[in-house]
């Protein structure tokens, strides 16, 4: 068996690392690439959202490098997400490329249920290897999330242009490098030197702006033209509202892990904007808007793929929640067509409107 899953951002390194520690052979699909997209686009709907795209392109890649079996996470509801592993799969098949699937289902009722669909690709390994694979896959997105936090507060402040990227992928490398639970900490501690000798100036006064949306859009960079670099190269710090880890624990593990941030935060003080589950997380990123709001940020943009319906309501809801908290809100909807020099002058007149906001406030401030 030669497991193979989507690319979704670092994802891969907790994927990879879950796996070959229950020593199960993994390809990990080429990064997202023109070519991906190329190959996804030829062989999938029009009308399919981008994410599906460029899973097709992922799963036609990674079987050239020999991979038989395909993880991929599931789901229900409006969103048709729920859907696209099956959807994938005939697509596939069409082709000639036949794989075993495995559809990881959030559970239900508790995390037996997830473990129990694992069992597809652990066979009969010891039960409690299994939750040991799962606990350091949970440890290495946390890890990875760290740095990638760390990233977000350092680019706009960095003294080098491309220094925070470069220092990124080494500190995710070292993380991917460990190879069971007791190595975490001594990655960690390593990527974190490898983040915090990024040449700054961390008193640099710098715009604050919340990222909000759909999670495929929000993690993986092909799919966002880079815009979390680009936004750092404009002299803005971000905050991404959902991270890998954080999905782990609300979807699988059933908010497991305590003491970490949830989207729960946001699903409270998403009334009276928005009362109810519309699929995806369009009710996430409605309750983040305004979660951000009262924390004082400066702006949020939100990021979807053409055609998600879940992101459609809420970017509907967007501009009530806006003039009511008075945050400005840009939604950028990303499909093949996406170029990234019409997204960094959509970005650029963007904060150049906060700015001027801000320093309004401070000259009222001032009187």
């Amino acid at each position: 068996m030669k497991v193979t899953f989507p690319h979704m951002g670092y994802m891969y390194v907790s994927l990879k690392g879950m796996l070959e520690y229950l020593d199960i052979e993994v390809v990990v699909p080429p990064p997202c690439s023109k070519r991906t997209l190329d190959l996804g686009m030829k062989h999938s709907p029009e009308f399919a959202c981008l994410p599906l795209k460029l899973n097709i392109g992922n799963f036609i890649e990674a079987r050239e490098l020999g991979a038989d079996t395909i993880m991929m996470a599931g789901g229900c509801g409006p969103c048709r997400f729920g859907y696209y592993a099956y959807v994938e799969n005939e697509i596939l098949k069409d082709l000639n490329i036949h794989y075993n699937l495995v559809v990881l289902e959030p559970p239900e009722k508790h995390i037996g249920e997830l473990l129990g669909r694992i069992r597809k690709i652990t066979g009969n390994r010891p039960w409690i290897k299994v939750i040991k694979a799962l606990r350091f896959g949970y440890l290495k997105a946390r890890a990875v999330d760290e740095v990638e936090q760390m990233s977000f507060q350092i680019r706009p402040r960095e003294l080098v242009r491309g220094a925070t990227d470069r220092a990124l992928q080494e500190a995710v490398d070292e993380i991917e490098r460990a190879k069971k639970p007791e190595e975490i900490p001594f990655a960690l501690n390593r990527a974190r030197e490898i983040m915090e000798a990024v040449p700054a100036d961390m008193s640099r006064p710098v715009l604050k702006v919340a990222l909000v949306g759909e999670i495929y859009t929000l993690l993986e960079p092909f799919s966002n033209v880079n815009i979390e670099r680009h936004l750092g190269y404009l002299g803005v710090e971000v905050e991404r509202s959902m991270m890998l880890s954080q999905w782990i624990n609300d979807h699988l593990f059933m908010g497991l892990v305590k003491n970490v941030p949830s989207s729960e935060r946001f699903k409270k003080v998403a009334s009276p904007y928005l009362c109810h589950f519309v699929g995806g997380h369009g009710e996430e990123t409605v309750g983040a808007a305004v979660w951000y709001a009262r924390q004082g940020f400066d702006g949020a943009i939100q990021v979807l793929p053409f055609t998600c319906m879940p992101e459609i309501v809420a970017q509907s809801i967007l501009p009530r929640v806006s003039g009511d908290t008075g945050l400005p809100v840009m939604t950028l909807i990303m499909d093949e067509h996406s170029g990234e020099a019409g997204m960094i002058t959509r970005l650029e007149a963007f904060i150049d409107l906060l700015h001027k906001r801000k320093e309004q406030k401070e000259v009222l401030a001032s009187w």
